[in-house]
């Protein structure tokens, strides 16, 4: 079996908007070596924002 947490490390995305907001999820460390920034929904505040992995 593949060892799959070498290359696809988990990270957690926090809102930019303050809130506390947080995902989890995997990534590529290949494809995506720098940090990550996605658009997704933040819950508390009712619309997307962008979201930073933090480490």
């Amino acid at each position: 079996m593949a060892k799959t947490t070498d290359v696809r490390p988990i990270v957690k995305l926090r809102s930019t908007a303050g809130t506390g907001t947080t995902y989890v999820t995997r990534k590529n460390r290949r494809n995506d070596p720098d940090r990550l920034v996605l658009r997704k929904y933040d819950a508390r505040i009712r619309r997307h924002v962008e979201f930073k992995e933090e480490r």
